[in-house]
C-alpha cells in the first residue's frame, strides 16, 4: 500500500489538525462509551460518575506515552480498552465505597501495566523470534480478521439506531448508508485532501442528512423522521450562557481516589489483583494482533523496530496513564489503525496532534457534546468502513498463507468460527474474549498441526 504521508512526515499545519481530528472522531465513540457502560453496570450518577471527558484525557496522555516508548514509530492511538470493562466493574463492586472504586481502578491498571512490563523484559532479554514462530501469518491473518468482524454487530446495530425515541429505523440506516457512501466515494474518487479526510466529510454528511431528517419531523410533528437528539447542545446553554457552557475541567479519577487511601485493605488490593492480571494477558495477544496489523499496513516491523519490549511498555505506562486520569486501561484501537490504512496517514505527527486533541478538547465542552451529538446510525454508518479495513487487513495477511496444506486450513477455519462464533471462556469473574480464545486456539492447533516443517511452511 503506498502511503500519501509515511511515518515520519509531517503535514502543514492546517492539515495535520484536520487529520487530527480525524483520528479523534475514528476513536472517540469507543474511547467515551467504556466509562459509560461501567457507569450503567454499577449504577453510578451524578458527582459519582465516571467521567468520560476525563477518559479522552486519559486517553490521550495515554498516547503520548505510548508515543514516547515507541521513540514515535507506531502510528497507533490508544483508547479506553473494552477488555477490562469486567474487571473496572469488579473494581467498584468490591470496594466500600466509591473513592475505594476509583482508587481500585488506578491500582488495577498498574498490575496490568506490570504484567506488560515483565513480559516487555523477557521479550528485551529472549527476542521476537519465538513470537512470529507461535504466531505466523495463518494465525494471526484470521485473528486480525476476526477483531473487525467481531465489531460488526455494534456497527450493525449502532446503524439501526435513533436517538429518539419512535424514529423509524429505516430513516436511520439511511442517513447511515449516505455517511459510509460519502466515506467510500470520497476515499475512493477525491482528490488528495478528500482521500485523507473521508470519515470527517462522512460524519458530518450522515449527520447533516439526520439534522434536516429531525428538523422536518419536528416541524411536522412526524416521530419516524426524528433521528438525532440535539439535547447534549441544547444542554450546553440550559441555564444560560457561562464559563461552563465553553470550558470545563474534568473530574479525573485521582481526584476521587485520593479519599480511598484510608479504607483500602489487602483483601480489596487481591481481589483488583485477580480482576486484572488474567485480563492483562489476555489484552497482550491482542496487542501482538494489532501491532502485526498496523506492521503490514505500514510495510514496517513493529515488533523489531521499536521492539516489541517497547510498544508493551509504551502501552502498559500509557495505561497506567490512562487509568490515573480516566480510569479506563488504555490499549491500541483498531480503529485508529484502520484510519491509517483508509486516509494512508501513517504520520506519527498526526497521532501526537490527536493525543494534544484529545488532551485540550477534553476541558472544551461544546466539542464533547458535539460528539455525543453525532447520532448512533452514522457512526454505525462509517463503522461498516472502518471494522470492514480491519477485517480485510487480516484477510490479506491470510494470502501469504498457502491453503492447499489441510494444516493451513485447518488453523484458519478454527480460529474463524471461534471468533465468529462468539467462543467465550469463564473463569470466576475473569473471562477470555472471543478474540483472544480464537487466538489461543489457533495457536493451540498450529503447534500440533506443525511438528513436521517443511521449505515452505518455514518461509511462511
Amino acid at each position: 500500500m503506498k502511503l500519501y504521508f509515511d511515518v515520519e512526515d509531517k503535514p502543514k499545519f492546517g492539515h495535520l489538525i484536520v487529520f487530527a481530528i480525524q483520528q479523534l472522531l475514528a476513536i472517540m465513540a469507543a474511547t467515551l462509551v467504556v466509562p459509560v457502560i461501567v457507569n450503567g453496570n454499577i449504577g453510578l450518577t451524578g458527582d459519582d460518575a465516571m467521567s468520560t471527558a476525563a477518559a479522552l484525557f486519559g486517553a490521550g496522555v495515554g498516547t503520548l506515552v505510548y508515543v514516547l516508548f515507541t521513540k514515535a514509530k507506531s502510528p497507533v492511538f490508544l483508547g479506553s480498552s473494552f477488555a477490562f470493562l469486567g474487571s473496572m466493574t469488579a473494581a467498584f463492586a468490591g470496594a466500600v465505597s466509591v473513592a475505594v472504586g476509583y482508587l481500585g481502578l488506578i491500582i488495577g491498571a498498574f498490575f496490568a501495566g506490570l504484567v506488560y512490563t515483565v513480559i516487555a523484559i523477557i521479550v528485551k532479554f529472549v527476542g521476537v523470534g519465538w513470537i512470529n514462530r507461535l504466531m505466523p501469518a495463518v494465525v494471526i491473518g484470521p485473528t486480525v480478521a476476526i477483531i473487525g468482524l467481531s465489531l460488526a454487530g455494534n456497527a450493525i446495530s449502532d446503524l439501526q439506531k435513533t436517538n429518539v425515541e419512535g424514529g423509524s429505523p429505516l430513516i436511520a440506516i439511511l442517513c447511515g448508508i449516505i455517511a459510509l457512501i460519502v466515506v467510500t466515494v470520497c476515499s475512493t474518487y477525491g482528490k488528495k485532501t478528500l482521500k485523507l479526510i473521508p470519515f470527517i466529510i462522512g460524519i458530518l454528511s450522515g449527520f447533516a442528512v439526520a439534522a434536516i431528517f429531525t428538523l422536518i419531523g419536528n416541524a411536522a410533528d412526524i416521530d419516524a423522521l426524528k433521528i438525532a437528539d440535539f439535547s447534549p447542545l441544547t444542554n450546553l446553554v440550559s441555564d444560560g450562557v457561562s464559563i461552563n457552557t465553553f470550558f470545563t475541567v474534568p473530574k479525573f479519577t485521582f481526584q476521587t481516589a485520593i479519599g480511598g487511601f484510608k479504607e483500602i485493605d489487602a483483601s480489596y488490593i487481591g481481589t483488583v489483583a485477580v480482576a486484572y492480571i488474567p485480563v492483562a494477558f489476555v489484552v497482550f495477544a491482542e496487542h501482538i494482533a494489532d501491532h502485526k496489523n498496523i506492521s503490514s499496513i505500514i510495510e514496517r516491523d513493529l515488533l523489531s523496530s521499536p521492539g516489541l519490549h517497547r510498544t508493551l511498555l509504551g502501552d502498559g505506562v500509557g495505561s497506567m496513564a490512562g487509568a490515573f486520569f480516566g480510569g479506563c486501561p488504555n490499549t491500541t484501537y483498531g480503529e485508529s489503525v484502520a484510519c491509517v490504512a483508509i486516509t494512508r496517514n501513517a504520520s506519527v505527527v498526526t497521532i501526537i496532534a490527536a493525543a494534544i486533541g484529545a488532551i485540550l478538547i477534553s476541558f472544551l465542552s461544546p466539542f464533547v457534546a458535539f460528539v455525543n451529538a453525532i447520532p448512533s446510525c452514522v457512526m454505525g454508518g462509517v463503522c461498516m468502513a472502518l471494522y470492514g479495513f480491519i477485517a480485510v487487513s487480516g484477510l490479506k495477511m491470510v494470502q501469504l498463507v498457502d491453503l492447499n496444506e489441510n494444516r493451513n486450513l485447518f488453523v484458519v477455519s478454527t480460529i474463524l468460527i471461534a471468533g465468529i462464533g462468539g467462543l467465550t471462556v469463564t473463569f470466576g469473574k475473569i473471562t477470555i474474549t472471543s478474540i483472544a480464545a480464537a487466538l489461543i486456539l489457533g495457536i493451540i492447533v498450529n503447534v500440533i498441526l506443525s511438528g513436521k516443517k517443511t521449505a515452505e511452511y518455514t518461509e511462511e
